[in-house]
């Protein structure tokens, strides 16, 4: 008999060779109906798959985020037979689920054109109606490798070849159509119901710009059609409030071809830099920051010495000065050792927070670059804490505090934490790792912060906690993070001299809350359609007379609301004021004060506001004292 466990601890037998699907029959309906998935003992598996003598088994459903991407992985399946079938000369590569949707990728004559989305889109309808069951079997690498290469699919023999030699070798199979794939899969085409293929791009083999460029195909599915048109909207308004549109729209930046991944700041945008930096600076002061400012480029011993060169040079840019080789800065922390190693330190001094709004260049490849969301050159506000062991705690709490400020006090977003544990190239003992994020570990809990845990995924130097902030649209941006670093001070033989008058190895605190201060501005921008709240609008307030003899008047309005240090504008020109408002909104400034014979003659405004319409007619000094509160507060 076989042993099932269910969730609720309760425990049933079996015959042998029971299915996970045998079980479910045996479950409520509405479980029966929206199960797409087992988990047995741990792993996930087909509800074809037979159990074992004793198995703890939970279904998955669509809310949960493993069995959605079970569901568009065969989403991609289906993708991909139906461009077998109609363009029989494409090569498969491959075809994974990923956040919200799918793709696959194919290796083709020509490129995909809209009309052959909607041809394919047309094929996937007639597969999913014929309910193919979706079927594993296993094979031995020779059976695999022979199979793929017969069918002409370079590219899988080329996936065969570098699994481990251990490696159990699946395929599923769909009526006529055979992919190499782990799985696990839905039972039947059938079981997707409702998908959008969404775009198509260029992508390299393998990410590496020296292989081939294929063909990707981009989707979305799920199991309501109401799901899928609520996703749908969710993309057009993600549209709309496209930071690189809203950029060009509202003259904020650019990306110019001499210099892809470069971005340019205009006025306008430097305006919202500079907002956020002085922003930035007044917090850190008023934390006990220091800030300081380190070279762009540094000898290559240095980058050698900070574990740079083995670990990130893929991603560095190099120059020679004086014949000797130089790096340009991909990251700011050894310019903070340097700093901090300038001189002894006492363990009274403890902790040493130095804050750097600091540029650095990354190489990306081409193909990932996006707006300044994915970029070549950032300016990250880096802080680094040089501290005791048992001031660590404490430390982690207030960057944790000042994080809970800047997202959800100023600028009102929610966010969830994550973990990252020892990636498998780091450097380092297990010992050092493990009192890393233990500290880490140790401060979350304290705060009472739920976290999610990313094995492997941490720092090459050390563990490290991101913050992962949540937009308007329930998009999520990874953007703070805090890194417990025991190896940079062995490495760099930082020390202070502690109370016994011996020397003493600090522990370094690495954190970011903005992140990157690009990336920041474009979610915000995104997050805020390109309405900046009034602290951050490049123009807080437009002057509209309504005809010319109003110019006067006007304009020496305009010299009051200069005066009062709030950014305004002049709008004298010889146009109808409804135009003149209109223009004014499409630039989401703020405030729009229309003047005329009235309000001349009573030193009045009638003040209008970018989303709320009419506000009625104000003293001028009143006015001035709202917009300047607003201003003082950050008012969102």
């Amino acid at each position: 008999m076989t042993v099932v466990i269910l969730p609720d601890g309760t425990r049933r037998e079996f015959p042998d060779g029971v299915t996970a699907a045998d079980v479910l029959k045996t479950l409520g309906q509405r479980l029966q109906k929206e199960a797409l998935v087992a988990r047995v003992n741990g792993r996930l598996v087909d509800l074809s798959t037979p159990l074992p003598p004793e198995a703890a088994v939970t279904f998955l459903t669509f809310a949960d985020e493993e069995g959605r991407d079970v569901y568009r992985h065969t989403s991609a399946h289906i993708l991909a037979q139906a461009v077998k079938r109609l363009y029989p000369e494409a090569k498969l590569a491959i075809g994974p689920a990923i956040a919200d949707g799918f793709y696959y990728d194919f290796d083709v004559p020509r490129p995909f054109t809209p009309e052959d989305l909607a041809r394919i889109e047309a094929e996937m309808e007639r597969i999913i109606k014929e309910d193919l069951p979706l079927e594993r079997s296993e094979l031995s690498r020779e059976e695999a490798r022979a199979a793929f290469l017969a069918a002409g699919e370079t590219y899988k023999v080329e996936i065969i070849d570098e699994l481990p030699p251990d490696a159990v070798i699946s395929c599923y199979r769909q009526g006529e159509f055979t992919d190499l794939c782990a799985g696990p899969h839905l039972p039947s085409t059938g079981y997707v119901r409702a998908f959008k293929l969404l775009s198509v791009a260029g992508a390299y083999w393998r990410g590496d710009e020296r292989n081939k460029m294929l063909q990707r195909i981009y989707g979305t599915s799920f199991p309501k059609k109401s799901l899928l048109e609520e996703h749908l909207h969710r993309l057009e308004e993600a549209k709309r409030r496209d930071h690189r549109r809203l950029g060009a729209e509202l003259d904020l930046f650019s990306i110019r071809e001499e210099g892809p991944g470069f971005p340019f700041f205009h006025p306008k945008g430097m305006i919202i830099r500079n907002e956020l930096e002085a922003f930035w600076r007044e917090v850190h002061r008023r934390r006990g920051y220091q800030e300081i400012r380190t070279p762009i480029i540094l000898r290559r011993e240095l980058w050698e010495r900070s574990g740079h060169w083995d670990h990130y040079k893929e991603n560095m840019y190099f120059t020679t000065i004086d014949d000797q080789p130089y790096a340009i800065k991909p990251m700011n922390c050894p310019g903070g050792i340097l700093v901090f190693k300038r001189r002894v330190h006492s363990y009274r001094e403890l902790p040493v927070r130095m804050a750097e709004m600091g540029l650095v260049h990354r190489h990306e490849l081409s193909g990932v670059l996006h707006g300044l969301m994915r970029v070549r050159c950032f300016t990250q506000d880096d802080a680094h804490i040089f501290c005791r062991r048992d001031q660590v705690r404490e430390e982690i709490l207030q960057i944790i505090d000042l994080v809970e400020y800047f997202y959800r006090e100023v600028f009102g977003f929610d966010y969830h934490v994550e973990l990252s544990t020892k990636p498998e190239k780091a450097m380092g003992d297990d010992a050092i790792w493990e009192l890393a994020t233990g500290a880490l570990r140790e401060a979350l809990e304290a705060r009472g912060l739920p976290y999610k845990v990313n094995e492997g995924d941490g720092a090459f130097y050390g563990p490290k906690i991101d913050f992962h902030l949540r937009d308007c649209l329930g998009r999520t941006w990874q953007c703070g993070t805090i890194q417990a670093d025991f190896l940079m001070p062995e490495k760099f033989d930082l020390y202070y001299v502690g109370e016994d008058g011996q020397r003493h190895r600090p522990v370094m605190l690495h954190r970011v809350v903005f992140g990157s201060l690009e990336r920041f501005i474009a979610i915000l921008t995104e997050h805020f359609a390109g309405a900046f709240p009034v602290w951050l609008a490049p123009v807080q307030v437009r002057v509209l007379p309504i005809t010319d003899r109003h110019a006067a008047y006007a304009a020496a309005v305009t010299r009051q609301i200069e005066e009062a240090d709030i950014r305004v504008e002049l709008d004298a020109r010889n146009e109808k004021v409804n135009y003149k408002i209109r223009e004014a909104q499409v630039q989401k400034v703020p405030y729009m004060l229309v003047v005329g014979d009235r309000e001349a003659a009573e030193g009045t405004v009638a003040v209008r506001h970018r989303s709320q319409g009419d506000l009625g007619v104000v003293l001028l000094s009143d006015f001035i004292n709202r917009v300047r509160e607003e201003i003082k507060t950050r008012k969102i």
